[in-house]
């Protein structure tokens, strides 16, 4: 998954500190990063040296091994050459994995920052905290702590098949899991018998937690269950504003993952390998 790096280490420790020569420095416009990509999918993020003479403001993020990333933000000068725009979900296939993941990851928390410039309490301009990371308002002190939404994937699986879906009105039109986030006050068990009740009017039963996943692209630390159906009516009543299609398919049915970097395609995998959990 696009979180596995190994044998690189990542480090989420937060330190308000300046780059040094080394610092990869991450620069984003929206939806889009600055970078450089080979013509084999590798990519490439400007250092702290290609800003030599620009007066720059920069936020720790993280580091990966002994390299650090920093949040980048040209007020004055020009962005250096050899370096272009280009959609974040080309993070999805890039190479090496481990600046897919900075450069994803860092997208994440450079939204977070954006969507918490003004205080949601009073309307005051926030102050970034200098122990930890977290935007405090000079007025009201409202403090503010990246926010990560907890969702599920649901394997459903009955006499040797597995619930697949497409999602209604997305980008992504590959087949994909159940899944849904977590709603306040509920378990996250129950999130998965309302999720699965809601998408496609079934019932579940036996229940097996599967693995987790940080899912930088939206935000969601996303939770794998693997589970049955419970009883014997397998008839799927569709949430059409949700999924525009939901189907029972075979172990050789299930398409192969190219991408390698999500949780719902690697519990489609490991259903099709035949040995997944709950197996009876």
């Amino acid at each position: 998954m696009i979180q596995d790096i190994g044998p690189n280490k990542y480090h989420n420790e937060y330190y308000d500190k300046e780059p040094g020569e080394r610092g990869i420095i991450l620069i984003y416009r929206k939806d889009e990063v600055f970078l450089r990509r080979g013509e084999d999918g590798t990519v490439e993020f400007p250092g702290a040296q290609d800003f030599a003479g620009c007066e720059m403001n920069y936020t720790y993020l993280f580091a990966i091994d002994e390299e650090e990333f920093y949040l980048g933000e040209l007020l004055e000068g020009s962005l250096p050459e050899g370096y272009q725009f280009e959609h974040v979900r080309l993070f999805r296939l890039a190479r090496p994995r481990e600046l897919s993941f900075a450069g994803i990851t860092g997208h994440q928390l450079y939204e977070w920052y954006q969507r918490h410039l003004y205080c949601g309490a009073c309307g005051v301009r926030m102050q970034k905290d200098h122990k930890e990371r977290m935007m405090k308002c000079p007025s009201c002190g409202n403090m503010v702590y990246p926010v990560i939404s907890p969702a599920v994937i649901i394997a459903v699986t009955h006499q040797g098949r597995l619930l697949m879906s497409k999602y209604a009105g997305r980008e992504y039109k590959k087949y994909a899991l159940i899944a849904g986030f977590n709603e306040i006050g509920e378990t996250i068990e129950e999130t998965v018998h309302r999720e699965v009740m809601e998408e496609v009017g079934l019932k579940v039963k036996n229940l097996t937690y599967y693995k987790s996943q940080p899912w930088p692209f939206t935000g969601t630390l996303l939770m794998g269950f693997f589970c049955e159906l419970d009883g014997e009516d397998e008839h799927i009543t569709l949430e059409e504003e949700e999924l525009s299609e939901a189907g029972w398919y075979l172990p050789e049915e299930v398409p192969e993952d190219e991408e390698r970097i999500a949780l719902t395609r690697e519990m489609m995998t490991v259903f099709k390998s035949g040995n997944y959990p709950g197996m009876r």
